[in-house]
């Protein structure tokens, strides 16, 4: 469930009334909880986070957090624990046994299948289908995933341990446990000295690994090759047979061995060559710092991974830039004016530069898409007509052409109609043809009572202009593949606004994205992934089937770009790109 990164919609402070609720439903729900370990896990005087989340798949998830870290999880009204939770009371659950390798099948989305299960000497924990259990490792107690139980014990051993056993919903490694410290297993040992299975099993694991796991990750999914070497630990003799077919991955181990620092320095370094390599153009130069970041290295950073400098060791970009011109030479920064930096020269012909590869898919923004999942489809913008309804008012002046109160007629219709109205009654003026004479139904249907003694005459743009004016404006909305659809009124354009939250923080607000077809956490997403700022989804109170995108930040012009160069939208159907921030001004 959380192989993938979710989204986060609330993050508030638990109330009095709700703490006691909780505490009440944990206990219900892990009776082997004592009144001690309720009190650690629910203290009274602590802050309690409630953290309101959207998986990938769109299930909406409650996240109960204590000092940062994930504790409970709620879905669909029951409760989960967290490794982070089954570390301090791994005795909380039901457990079942697996070998290490399996581990990272599991982090990829995969369920625990029965052939994996090792079954210690004292048997199978006892459960019904659809409790609540925890995955081990055979050489520690500290459970690495959580999950239901697809069927009973009984039904495990009627199988022939063939079949799914645990359908895991959260692991060690995953997007939830990302979302707390990232602190590794602690190494728990059994109580019970017994072997881990028959001795048989220990050395053809590594070959029957596909069998013990049902896949379900997406091509483009990550997969954790190690777990930490504490929870990862295997024989000797096991070490010693794997050791020949383990030599290919020693380099994806040592990378996840690197600290969050070094990632982060890796990662900031490859969207470094890679902007300049494919981004930057010598006619752009000089170009602001800040620019070069925000326009260029953010768009780089590659699809799921978030690209932040002050987890790095630079901790800022002149840092970085000055590292990267003193120990590569490959760019000269030079401060043009006080306090703002510029990039004033690149050496294109640099070793390094020339033989960076691109990684071939970075920018989620590479074409336009309107889903997410699965069966992506490209997204194109609808076709909008103006159209124009035959009001009661103006019957008399449509009747001649068998249009009646009602009827929605296209402008160059309307200019039609009107015409061989004029024709039909010659109307035309015989001395100025530039003019209509006006009868009593023109009259009627075209002038204010104030203007009947007046108004003898109307140039013929005159006319039609009032003829538009007085009928009920509609507009036709054409999606590819979809039948027209029309409606009354002036159709709604996209509305962009910045607010101001608390002292001096500012957000902006997008709506009415679903008029134009397009989705608006997929749209929160490109803009997270172009801007590096959090986003959410919010309700608009009173607006049935709609949300509010709300981002960090005022960030007009970046949606501005993002709506008209990506998803291209026409620029009047687009409101408030007039209150973007000034170029050379603080955003």
């Amino acid at each position: 469930m959380f192989a993938k990164t979710f989204r986060v919609k609330s993050n508030t402070v638990i109330k009095g009334s709700d703490r006691r609720k909780l505490k009440a439903d944990i206990s219900a729900a892990f009776p082997a909880l004592s009144a001690d370990e309720l009190s650690d896990l629910v203290p009274n005087k602590e802050e309690l986070n409630v953290v309101k989340i959207y998986a990938h798949k769109g299930d909406a998830v409650t996240l109960y957090v204590l000092h940062k870290n994930p504790l409970f999880f709620e879905l669909e009204k029951r409760l989960y624990p967290t490794v982070y939770m089954l570390w301090r009371y791994p005795s909380a659950l039901p457990t079942f046994r697996t070998w290490p390798p399996v581990v990272q099948k599991l982090v990829g989305g995969a369920d625990l299948m029965l052939p994996g299960v090792v079954v210690p000497s004292s048997g199978l924990p006892d459960v019904r289908q659809g409790d609540c259990c925890a995955v081990t490792l055979v050489n520690n107690r500290a459970p690495v995933a959580v999950g239901t139980a697809a069927v009973s014990s009984a039904e495990m051993h009627s199988l022939g341990m063939k079949g799914r056993g645990v359908c895991v919903l959260h692991t060690y490694m995953d997007n939830l446990w990302a979302f707390g410290d990232k602190s590794c297993p602690p190494t728990l040992s059994y109580a019970e000295s017994e072997g881990q299975g028959v001795n048989g099993e220990e050395y053809e694991v590594d070959e029957e690994v596909e069998e013990c796991v049902e896949e379900e990750q997406s091509p483009g999914e990550t997969v954790i090759d190690q777990v930490c070497s504490g929870t990862e630990e295997l024989s000797l003799t096991e070490q010693e047979e794997e050791k020949g077919e383990k030599g290919n991955e020693q380099e994806d181990e040592d990378d996840d061995l690197r600290t969050p620092q070094e990632i982060m320095d890796a990662l900031l370094l490859q969207c470094f060559f890679h902007a300049l390599k494919s981004k930057v153009k010598k006619s752009e130069l000089p170009l602001l710092t800040s620019t070069f970041l925000r326009n260029h290295m953010f768009s780089c950073c590659p699809s799921g991974k978030q690209l932040d400098i002050k987890k790095s060791s630079y901790k800022k970009l002149s840092k970085f830039l000055q590292a990267m011109q003193q120990q590569h030479n490959l760019v000269r920064v030079k401060e043009l004016t006080k306090g703002v930096e510029s990039i004033v020269e690149v050496d294109w012909n640099n070793r390094e530069l020339r033989s960076f590869a691109a990684p071939k898919e970075t920018d989620i923004e590479a074409a336009p898409v309107q889903d997410a999942g699965e069966g992506e489809t490209p997204y194109h913008p609808p076709e909008i007509t103006t159209l124009y309804s035959v009001s009661a008012r103006l019957e008399p002046l449509f009747v001649d052409s068998n249009k009646r109160k009602g009827t929605i007629l296209q402008p160059t219709e309307v200019r039609g109609i009107v015409t061989e109205y004029v024709k039909k009654n010659e109307l035309v003026d015989k001395i100025n043809k530039n003019y209509v004479t006006i009868n009593p139904t023109l009259c009627d249907c075209l002038l204010e009572k104030s203007e009947y003694q007046e108004i003898e005459s109307l140039k013929w743009d005159d006319l039609f202009s009032r003829t538009l004016g007085k009928m009920q404006e509609c507009y036709q909305v054409v999606f590819p593949g979809q039948a027209p659809l029309i409606k009354k009124g002036h159709i709604e354009p996209i509305d962009i606004t910045v607010a101001s939250r608390g002292s001096n923080k500012k957000v902006t607000l997008i709506k009415n994205l679903e008029v134009y077809g397009l989705d608006p956490s997929v749209v929160a997403t490109a803009l997270q992934h172009r801007v590096q700022a959090s986003s959410v989804l919010q309700p608009i109170p009173g607006a049935k089937d709609k949300v509010l995108v709300q981002i960090q930040g005022n960030q007009i012009q970046q949606v501005g770009h993002l709506l008209q160069d990506h998803y291209q939208i026409p620029r009047k159907y687009i409101q408030g790109l007039e209150k973007a921030p000034k170029s050379g001004k603080k955003k």
